[in-house]
């Protein structure tokens, strides 16, 4: 399975590029694992919503350019469905088993996803209903990516 993250941002603070590296190394073992890292639009503190659709459909089509037509994607949202890691792992592992073999994650700015992202998404996917930065998802991200690897594995992963 190849597994690309496409995220909206730049991820600036060191310690948290340090931890996506430890968890794309470990990762290597099990899957290939690429991250598109895409620039977001600037965004004035008081937007109308109107200017909030612009900026979320201008980082929208960047996003829909990097994804590949036969790609099974799963955008992160607040809206999407809830699963504990085991049910996370058995997600990738049937997905795995029937033939999807290039698996996109959509991380978005800091307005969300675009209309047009979420009706290419084949699933959403929601880690929690609080909201969290891009940065930070993108580590909650490779983290359970590895974690249901080894859950698939039987191998064991600290609780």
């Amino acid at each position: 399975m190849n597994i690309t993250i496409v995220s909206v941002g730049k991820i600036k603070e060191k310690h948290m590029k340090q931890g996506i590296d430890e968890y794309l190394k470990r990762l290597s073992a099990y899957t290939k694992i690429n991250i598109l890292e895409l620039p977001d639009e600037k965004a004035p503190e008081n937007l109308s919503h109107t200017q909030m659709q612009q900026i979320k459909k201008k980082e929208g089509d960047r996003i829909l350019d990097k994804i590949h037509p036969d790609a099974y994607v799963i955008a992160l949202a607040i809206e999407g469905k809830q699963a504990s890691s085991e049910q996370f792992a058995e997600r990738l592992g049937g997905l795995s088993a029937s033939g999807k073999n290039s698996v996109v994650f959509v991380i978005g700015g800091s307005l969300g996803l675009s209309d047009e992202v979420m009706k290419r998404a084949d699933e959403a996917l929601s880690f929690s209903k609080m909201t969290f930065p891009h940065q930070l998802m993108r580590l909650i991200l490779v983290e359970q990516v590895y974690r249901a690897f080894r859950i698939l594995r039987g191998e064991p992963y600290h609780k």
